[in-house]
């Protein structure tokens, strides 16, 4: 983060004790940051309903250090980083940062990673990538989100036709993500492009589009 980044809202949600406490589990700023939906939700003004928490950390020490400090904690999806703990009778995801290695449309194969930069880099939109210190508020934006969470654009993190290929389900994300955030016409090289691959989603499962909507 640099000198005059922007703030996170000041909102009663990220002072909330639970959330503290599990940030000071993981080590703090320099080990654990806000990130996603939790950050890019209040920027937009709308309710904060879920807290993600991005970390430098490995899986199985946070769940040592969870289970240690008495904090429940749940390998929800410990394969690919992510541990769900408990704290005070709060939910919190709390993942590693990771780079892609392989994919399959479907499916990834990961390493963890200790590089935000890296870490951002692999996510699909450009409003999902942001990060917040919880005790300092400060928003780290290694792609320009907050510019197009601000100018209604959905954009995808790099190249969008390996954006698409890495995740097919990359594609009916960006029609819910402009659904919500987007304002003015879409792009028209992101819609034709989407069209394009559209005969990618039959490689999908019914339960994975289901639970994407959920």
């Amino acid at each position: 983060m640099t000198q005059g980044s922007p703030q996170l809202p000041d909102a009663p949600w990220w002072h909330e004790p639970a959330l503290q406490r599990v940030i000071a589990l993981l080590g703090g700023g320099d080990w654990a940051r806000l990130v996603g939906g939790a950050v890019r939700d209040s920027l937009a003004n709308l309710p904060v309903a879920d807290v993600d928490i991005a970390t430098r950390r490995q899986p199985d020490w946070v769940v040592r250090a969870a289970e240690a400090a008495g904090m429940k904690a749940i390998p929800t999806g410990i394969a690919h980083g992510t541990v769900t703990l408990i704290a005070d009778g709060a939910r919190f995801e709390v993942t590693t940062l990771r780079r892609d290695v392989t994919t399959d449309g479907r499916r990834a194969t990961i390493l963890f990673s200790d590089d935000w930069a890296e870490d951002a880099a692999r996510r699909d939109f450009t409003i999902n990538a942001l990060y917040a210190d919880v005790a300092s508020g400060q928003i780290y934006d290694p792609t320009g989100g907050i510019a197009d969470l601000a100018a209604g654009q959905v954009r995808f993190i790099g190249e969008p036709a390996r954006r698409i290929d890495e995740d097919h389900l990359r594609i009916l994300r960006w029609f819910r993500f402009f659904s919500r955030f987007g304002r003015g016409a879409a792009d028209i090289a992101t819609l034709e492009l989407l069209r394009a691959k559209a005969p990618l989603l039959r490689s999908l499962s019914r339960e994975r589009v289901a639970r994407s909507e959920e």
